[in-house]
């Protein structure tokens, strides 16, 4: 029997509780069930408010806590035009978390990409609504003080719940310190766990929660970026621990502590149940439980949908407008494999930046097909989903050969007959659905090629001889000992993928080495299709420009990475 009372100066009366924990995370944007072109439906927050108003009615609606546990103000379309274009009206996200009844937000890495001016403004949305915005790892350098609440108190059932909040320690690692300027964050060890016990002491909360925009992770204590499990193994006094940020659908139960990480893009709920008895005023017993709820996206709440028509109009008319063409058809996996249409664009884009001389890029998507024709704003976001800006900087000929050398690392493993496998593969496990498939073993966005250069990668040697750099593009020598004008995303300048601190580049004093900044990336695509009409591979695949590379020996590359491809993706298209 559920007890709904409420409390006193003395606590909660004696009896049976329970209190139902539901939470998202990484929504990435995903705020509407459709993509705004075609006719396909996807998870959404429409569909959270349908699960989340199921529990409270099964439950009662005192007895439901509803978390976010970051990321989700970048993603997508609409996340875009309310960070951006429309910012004269409340944002969606909080408006939407308001409508839908979110007791807790928490911050994570994506939403500071977005900038002091979205993520204040969204934060103090939801402080008026009455909805705390909590990352308590963000530290001001002024007083040494929190840029954002660490904590809140919720009432719920009878119960006073402590839940805490905080955003990913590695930060620094992805992220310009302009779009943090003020603050730094801190690892979430041992932070959590002075917090929950001086929390603890001050407030004596019957459930304290623990919200944190961290990788699950392998609880080794090493990774800052991932520190889910390591929270979990280690935190005392904490009955539910929430993670996120890597994507991956994780639930476990020590008896004492339910760990909940929901995957992504509103794909899954988490749902967590705590059960106690409170005797002469004290804890006696606490039975813990957590699941994933699978979100069918066909049921969006059709009041929810219907409040909210006209921003979805507003986005849509914004995302389908024309701006440009696109000569040829592009996909974007061709980049896996050598040269392709797809990352030569952004090569091409990013060489007009003045005063670059050579151009950093990876692909973004590797799932992205888009047909020769019209081109729409939608497809910029395609091909380009995230913020980054891009950076001009200055890095020594041997900097770049070395650079290539850790990125084709991630890319190729050592071939060196027909038939070995080329492409840093393995069959493993995917948590996701727990189904053993073949996968990179390294993410593909860190998959970098340079243009501007003309090289080779020769699959059949060691780690650190692959690389033979003959010229510049334009024919030129190239110079390992002189420094030249790099163009990247401000995501690799800030030491994101690691790629420039494998090489011994400073990246928390990167500003030295700027030599200028530009707006975001998916926007300088814009300007070059508002100067140049279309997406012509003829000309942002001119070698004069952007040079050439490719994998040698042919005999071992073309076949292996071609039975490669084949295994990671068999005839998908």
């Amino acid at each position: 029997m559920i007890a709904l009372v409420s409390l006193s100066s003395c606590g909660p009366k004696d009896g049976d509780y329970r209190l139902e924990i539901l939470t998202t995370n990484d929504l990435h944007g995903s705020y509407f069930d459709s993509t705004y072109v075609g006719d396909m439906t996807k998870p959404s927050l429409l569909a959270v408010k349908y699960y989340a108003d199921s529990v409270r009615k099964a439950a009662g609606k005192n007895n439901v806590i509803l978390i976010d546990a970051g990321d989700f103000l970048q993603g997508n379309n609409a996340a875009y035009y309310y960070n951006y274009v429309e910012t004269g009206k409340s944002h969606i996200a909080s408006r939407m978390f308001d409508y839908i009844g979110y007791d807790v937000v928490v911050g994570g890495n994506h939403d500071v990409e977005t900038g002091h001016p979205v993520y204040d403004r969204v934060a103090a949305e939801l402080k008026k609504a009455g909805i705390p915005y909590l990352s308590g790892n963000a530290i001001r350098n002024d007083d040494g003080g929190r840029y954002f609440p660490e904590y809140t108190i919720l009432k719920k059932g009878g119960l006073k719940v402590a839940v805490l909040g905080y955003n990913n320690a590695n930060i620094k690692a992805w992220l310009n310190e302009s779009l943090w300027s003020g603050t730094h964050y801190i690892s979430l060890l041992p932070l959590v766990q002075e917090d929950v016990d001086r929390i603890r002491a001050k407030e004596k909360p019957e459930i304290v929660i623990v919200v944190a925009h961290t990788g699950t992770g392998s609880g080794n204590g090493q990774v800052l970026e991932s520190q889910g499990l390591d929270l979990f193994n280690s935190l005392n006094g904490v009955d539910a621990v929430i993670c996120a940020h890597d994507h991956r659908p994780f639930i476990d139960n020590n008896g004492s502590t339910i760990l909940l990480n929901s995957g992504s893009h509103a794909r899954n709920v988490g749902h967590g149940s705590i059960s106690l008895t409170i005797d002469d005023g004290k804890v006696v017993s606490k039975t813990l439980s957590a699941e994933l709820i699978a979100v069918d996206a066909d049921k969006a709440d059709k009041e929810m949908k219907a409040s909210f028509q006209s921003d979805y109009d507003a986005v849509k008319e914004f995302t389908v407008r024309k701006v440009g063409k696109l000569s040829v058809d592009m996909n974007s996996r061709d980049a896996l494999t050598g040269m392709s249409d797809y990352v030569n664009f952004i090569h091409t884009v990013s060489l007009g930046c003045s005063p670059a001389e050579i151009s950093v890029a990876a692909p973004i998507s590797t799932n992205t097909f888009i047909k020769a024709g019209d081109l729409i704003y939608n497809d910029l976001f395609s091909l380009y989903q995230y913020e980054n800006q891009l950076f001009v900087l200055t890095m020594s000929g041997q900097e770049i050969k070395d650079y290539l050398e850790v990125s084709y690392d991630q890319w190729i493993q050592t071939a060196t007959k027909p038939g070995d496998h080329v492409l840093n593969i393995q069959a493993r496990e995917d948590p996701r659905n727990n189904m053993k498939r073949w996968s990179f073993r390294a993410a593909t966005y860190n998959f970098d090629s340079m243009a501007g250069l003309n090289y080779t990668v020769d699959v059949s040697k060691p780690y650190g001889e692959r690389i033979t750099i003959s010229s510049m593009a334009d024919g030129s020598a190239f110079d390992i000992s002189r420094t030249y004008n790099v163009a990247m995303t401000s995501y690799r300048a800030s030491g994101g993928g690691d790629l420039l601190p494998k090489i011994g580049v400073d990246t928390d004093n990167i500003d030295d080495r700027v030599v200028n900044k530009y707006p975001e990336i998916r926007e300088l695509m814009y300007e070059y299709l508002k100067e140049n009409g279309s997406i012509n591979p003829e000309v942002t695949g001119d070698p004069k420009v952007i040079g050439h590379w490719e994998f040698i020996p042919e005999d071992i590359a073309k076949a292996g990475i071609a039975a490669d491809m084949q295994l990671l993706y068999g005839n998908r298209p």
